[in-house]
């Protein structure tokens, strides 16, 4: 796989100085380079929202910085979590004076950097206080979902919460609506054909010819199993029953769906996916609001998707279906 960069040792900063240069109008830099946040807001009062993240997964997160979304966000290395001062950095961008709420994707560096960033930001006076985001059923059994990996269902949060401390919640009111969010999610992905390393050069995992891999991780971590890939239904039956059969769905209820590409999986793939989980919820008697299709969660070209179910309230709905812009979140 070829890529067009100048050197692995600027990737970062060059991928942030050209975004920040395509819409100046929407983000702009914080008081550290690796930290964006929103070029205007009306932010005073409001409970501040930002995540701290690895980079290599574009457009998430510095692309959903924006109205009605994230406040800010710290940036890290490939695949990395960003270091602690650079997270304080960011809390610090996001402290509007009602508390900050620091989203953390449950994985060992997220949670260890997020963890010291916290205690430090605290020793400034800062009132900020983590959400931990999980959701991905394959990385542990049910009844131990507090133990498994943040995946592309972590999205609904990001937007729910956005709608929420733009709209006036206070922190602990946000901080539960979060949990309540990420209780109610469930995501199983479906590997094809590896990514490649903008470092390394080299494949993140392998894959037999003519086998997918089911439930395996954003960076090539353990799944389910691997099986010839067969029809697009035929897959997107495994993975529905597999969702259906981790958290209790009712007939006549609504859910909303994300099935995310992994990077390099094409849109006319994932709408042909969105339609068989549109009539496997349909057969089951749910009914779907608002869904997400799109490459939203990556790693680098990796083949792929994801498909992640919220279940929906009336508070959650309404959350969802409020207005937001920034420039790579489009519902």
């Amino acid at each position: 796989m070829k890529k067009i960069l100048n050197s692995p040792d600027t990737i970062v900063d060059d991928m942030l100085t050209g975004y920040v240069s395509a819409h100046s109008t929407t983000v702009k830099f914080g008081s550290h380079p690796r930290v964006i946040v929103r070029a205007r807001s009306k932010n005073a009062g409001k409970v501040g929202l930002i995540i701290g993240n690895g980079s290599g997964h574009e457009p998430i997160a510095m692309g959903w910085v924006g109205e009605g979304l994230l406040d800010a966000n710290a940036v890290g290395e490939i695949f990395a979590a960003p270091a602690p001062h650079i997270i304080v950095e960011g809390i610090k961008s996001a402290d509007f004076g009602a508390g900050t709420i620091l989203l953390v994707s449950s994985h060992s560096g997220d949670i260890i950097n997020s963890e010291a960033a916290i205690e430090d930001a605290k020793e400034l006076g800062i009132d900020v206080r983590s959400l931990l985001m999980y959701d991905d059923i394959s990385s542990a059994p049910k009844g131990q979902e507090a133990e498994r990996r943040g995946a592309p269902g972590t999205t609904f949060i990001y937007k729910i919460l956005g709608a929420a401390t733009e709209h006036g919640y206070d922190i602990d009111r946000s901080i539960a609506l979060g949990a309540k969010v990420r209780d109610w999610t469930r995501t199983l992905g479906v590997a094809v054909a590896p990514g490649i390393s903008p470092l390394t050069g080299k494949p993140m995992f392998s894959i037999p010819k003519n086998e997918i891999y089911i439930g395996i991780g954003v960076h090539g971590e353990p799944g389910i199993r691997q099986r010839a890939i067969g029809s697009a239904s035929d897959v997107v039956v495994e993975v529905m029953e597999n969702i259906f059969a981790d958290f209790d769905y009712k007939t006549c209820e609504e859910v909303t769906v994300l099935v995310n590409g992994s990077g390099g999986t094409t849109l006319m793939e994932l709408f042909i996916i969105y339609g068989e989980v549109a009539k496997f919820l349909k057969n089951h008697g749910i009914r779907i609001i608002m869904p997400m299709v799109g490459e939203l969660v990556t790693t680098q070209e990796t083949a792929g998707f994801s498909i992640s179910l919220l279940r929906m309230d009336e508070e959650i709905k309404e959350m969802w279906s409020r207005p937001s812009y920034a420039p790579y979140f489009h519902l």
